[in-house]
């Protein structure tokens, strides 16, 4: 079937819409960063590096590490991004560009968010990397699709009762790294965690500034919640969409953290530029030594 030229849009050059990407241009290792300004502090270690491109804030280097290819991009904030660059970045290897339709043979990419976050749990300290097993969605991204079947609903409805969640609130979602990349790269440099993906900075991670808070006690909740051992350990706002597109898309993700801020007891990282890139270099030594 033929995707028509409203659902596939692509630019004149026959470059993805948003992402202004041709086919040839992706690695099938990418990272994936929010800030476009960190497009470049993982680009700087590369052996070389073979193309620059970039469309808004989605700004995509793809070199060389080590001899393995990699592209790092930036998505921007917020899961509504990652809805953009997952799909696109699923279409630049996974559609046909010049039949504008799907390819029998699909290629799985492997997807690695590299991000900073706060912890809510105060064993959690500053500057350290976190590693997500598991992430919950508050953003509503994923039931746009059909998902169920990668959801875990017995964790989302006890979550709902123990937060009295307001049923003006979306529903939250809760799913799985993959667990094969996670595994390749934890150490004992890594602390593992279930990351709760939130739809904004402020009022949704509990933050007060002028604003009123519709729940006041949302983060000490959110810490409290506890089901069969797993525990919410870090805010931020997009590894849910990540996890979940990725699953139905068939690629392989995961997500690492520097942890730069603990709201338990408002401390933040006395150098965070350092912890980021000790980060940065960390992932790439760990994905080429697969």
């Amino acid at each position: 079937m033929q995707l028509g030229a409203s659902e596939l849009i692509l630019n004149p050059d026959k470059s993805i819409y948003h992402l202004n990407l041709l086919p040839e241009d992706i690695a099938h290792t990418v990272l994936v960063v929010g800030d476009q300004n960190r497009v470049p502090l993982v680009s700087k270690h590369f052996d070389h590096i073979d193309l620059k491109k970039g469309k808004r804030e989605f700004i995509t280097h793809t070199g060389s590490y080590k001899g393995q290819r990699i592209s790092v991009l930036s998505t921007g904030i917020g899961a509504d991004n990652i809805d953009i660059v997952m799909n696109e970045i699923d279409a630049l290897v996974n559609i046909d560009f010049d039949n504008r339709s799907v390819k029998e043979e699909k290629t799985s990419l492997d997807i690695i968010r590299i991000g900073t976050s706060g912890s809510i749990q105060p064993h959690i300290k500053t500057d350290t990397f976190l590693l997500s097993e598991y992430a919950m969605g508050f953003d509503s991204v994923l039931h746009y699709y059909d998902s169920e079947h990668i959801q875990y609903p017995e964790i989302q409805l006890a979550f709902i009762d123990h937060m009295e969640w307001s049923v003006f609130k979306s529903i939250p979602y809760v799913v799985e790294s993959d667990a094969q990349l996670t595994e390749r790269l934890n150490s004992n440099e890594t602390a593992l965690g279930f990351t709760a993906t939130n739809v904004g900075f402020y009022g949704p991670q509990g933050r007060k500034l002028r604003l009123r808070l519709e729940d006041n006690d949302l983060n000490s909740k959110l810490a409290s919640f506890v089901y069969q051992g797993k525990q919410i350990t870090n805010l931020e706002m997009e590894t849910s969409a990540i996890f979940g597109l990725a699953k139905l898309m068939g690629h392989r993700a995961a997500s690492l953290n520097c942890i730069l801020a603990n709201r338990t007891n408002g401390s933040f990282s006395k150098n965070p530029s350092e912890t980021i890139d000790n980060l940065i270099k960390y992932t790439l030594d760990k994905i080429t030594s697969f």
